[in-house]
């Protein structure tokens, strides 16, 4: 398969396979460099010691003078909650505590969108009940997608209670704020993440330690279950909307419901200038579609004329300063840029350069997880009872599978790739998330052999790399994360690579023991290439920041990968 590079940097002869310490090129035609030097490797048990004792210091309350923190802005602490439910009393007793605000959100929020954050007086934290586990570092509240993998490290840790917490606080969510949101913050009102409720509801309701192990224990994680089922019910309709409808596909886009510069950049950061400059010093085709000639310093007239092709300069600093050369960015970069945060993959050129094209795709990641999604509410409809619900639900997860198969499978090279539904082409960006079909279960046997077999675009010495292409951004080439890790490693040991599942968490793990051994952290993200935490972001957040939740989880999950194979129920749990 032929993958377009992106509009910065170069490949640096990172398309290969690693297998026994060597790197092979044959497949790809790029010449193999040696491995640098294996560096200073930690005892896993010191990384262990540290994921043990770091939940607590992860652990927030919505009511915690802590948790009302947050870097990314600026202002006194204030903490939102619901319009259609009483102020609780432990919410109220936080303004004394804290020296904080405590307000009412104007009104019910039934989905994204119902309440913009410009509309409220400043940024705030939203309430929920119950303690929740923090990435960590800048990212002081509970994110979406990060949590699914928390939730898998505290019960891999027997935290099973605090898991629970998490799912209940997304119940809350869904329930008084329209949607699992990208993170519990009021600037995030306006998008999601990639989809995972109903991969932690059964990741608790399965857990034999998350209810009591009585009738009356069973009967209270069977109510449970009804009610987080009918909530993720509702949760799956927020990827149905019109909006978020990838044209005529009958798949998925990602879709954020405001406008202009994202509302949690800070007023002295620089990404869209930065961005801007990229742009106009790399410049492609793609590219130019997303710059738009603007002064610096702009009139009444130019004022109106950018609300309508860029954004509202009067209304936003940051939109003010994103101005560079003699260029602005356009309405639909924007767009394009809310969308790429709602997938979490913020940024890379995978969507073109900085991914401003995000929403003119069906990826395959999304509708790789509403599969999953749509497959689980079908499970949790036969646990409970529900054969119509069952049938509907198999019904409309056939359909995903069907267009999947139709738009973004590609039989000629044996890969899922996105699809631009706006030109009508497949991308041709190596992209780990071409693997999210085996971990969903939606890739046949054979197209799990042919993607199996692709490895070596992304397998590096210290794990599975993002893409093929150093952008200079954090979620492309040399780096790997844990998520993406975690996704590609246990699609593979279900469909029984266990040879393959086993190698890469080794790897990964022992990529995260030599950062530990550098300096005693645990970090968000890793330079699997070198096999360490060097990590040098030349646009973006160029931060690597410590804590780090989902990375402290899939240590552990991966641990009981690399050890020994996992039983033929073990390995069926992952795809469900």
């Amino acid at each position: 398969m032929r993958y377009t590079p992106g509009v910065r940097g170069n490949n640096q002869g990172t398309n290969m396979k690693f297998l026994s310490a060597v790197f092979f090129a044959a497949l790809l035609g790029v010449q193999a460099q040696a491995p640098a030097p294996a560096p200073a490797i930690a005892s896993s048990e010191q990384t262990l010691q540290y994921i043990h004792a770091g939940w607590d210091k992860l652990t927030r309350s919505a009511t915690a003078c802590a948790a009302l923190v947050d870097v990314k802005v600026h202002g006194s602490p204030v903490l939102y909650v619901p319009a259609d439910a009483p102020i609780p009393a432990e919410a109220a007793a936080t303004a004394t505590r804290c020296h904080a605000q405590v307000l009412v959100l104007p009104r019910r929020i039934e989905k994204l969108g119902d309440v913009m954050p410009q509309e409220l007086p400043q940024p705030g934290l939203l309430y929920l009940p119950d303690p929740y586990v923090v990435p960590g570092g800048r990212f002081n509240e509970m994110y979406g997608w990060d949590s699914f993998f928390i939730v898998l490290g505290l019960e891999a840790d027997h935290h099973e209670a605090l898991a629970k917490d998490i799912v209940d606080n997304f119940l809350y969510e869904v329930e008084h704020y329209g949607a699992v949101l990208n993170a519990n913050r009021t600037y995030y009102l306006t998008r999601s993440q990639p989809p995972f409720l109903t991969s932690m509801i059964l990741a608790v309701y399965e857990d034999r330690a998350s209810f009591p192990s009585t009738p009356e224990g069973r009967a209270e994680a069977n109510a449970w279950l009804e009610q987080a089922y009918t909530t993720a019910e509702k949760d799956h309709s927020t990827w149905t909307r019109p909006e978020h409808r990838a044209g005529t596909t009958g798949l998925a886009r990602y879709w954020d419901y405001g406008v202009g510069p994202v509302p949690e950049m800070a007023d002295d950061d620089t990404y869209y200038a930065d961005v801007i400059r990229g742009l106009v010093e790399h410049p492609t085709p793609v590219g130019n579609s997303f710059l738009l000639r603007g002064p610096e310093h702009p009139d009444a007239a130019e004022v109106a004329r950018l609300k309508l092709t860029s954004c509202d300069v009067h209304g936003s600093v940051v939109c003010l300063r994103a101005w560079y050369g003699g260029y602005r960015l356009t309405a639909d970069f924007y767009k394009g840029d809310r969308a790429m945060r709602e997938s979490g993959f913020d940024s890379s050129d995978r969507f073109g350069p900085f991914s401003g094209a995000t929403h003119h795709y069906a990826p395959v990641c999304l509708n790789s997880l509403l599969y999953r999604y749509e497959r689980d509410l079908a499970h949790m409809a036969h646990l409970l009872g529900k054969p119509q619900d069952a049938r509907r639900w198999d019904r409309t997860a056939n359909a995903r599978a069907a267009a999947m198969q139709r738009y973004l499978w590609r039989p000629k090279e044996g890969v899922f790739a996105d699809y631009d539904f706006v030109h009508a082409k497949p991308s041709e960006y190596a992209y780990i998330s071409s693997l999210y079909p085996l971990w969903a279960g939606v890739a046949t046997r054979e197209e799990a052999n042919q993607m199996e077999a692709k490895l070596n675009l992304f397998e590096r010495p210290g794990g599975l790399s993002m893409s093929n292409f150093n952008s200079g951004l954090q979620w492309d080439e040399p780096y790997g994360w844990a998520p993406t890790n975690w996704i590609a490693v246990a699609g593979l040991e279900a469909l029984g690579f266990h040879a393959d599942a086993a190698r890469i968490a080794e790897h990964f793990d022992a990529t995260v023991d030599a950062g530990f051994a550098a300096d005693g952290t645990i970090r968000e993200k890793y330079n699997v290439v070198t096999g360490n935490a060097n990590v040098a972001v030349s646009t973006g957040y160029k931060q690597n920041v410590i804590g780090f939740g989902w990375t402290n989880a899939v240590y552990l999950k991966f641990k009981q990968i690399a050890q020994e194979p996992l039983t033929q129920a073990e390995s069926l749990s992952l795809l469900h």
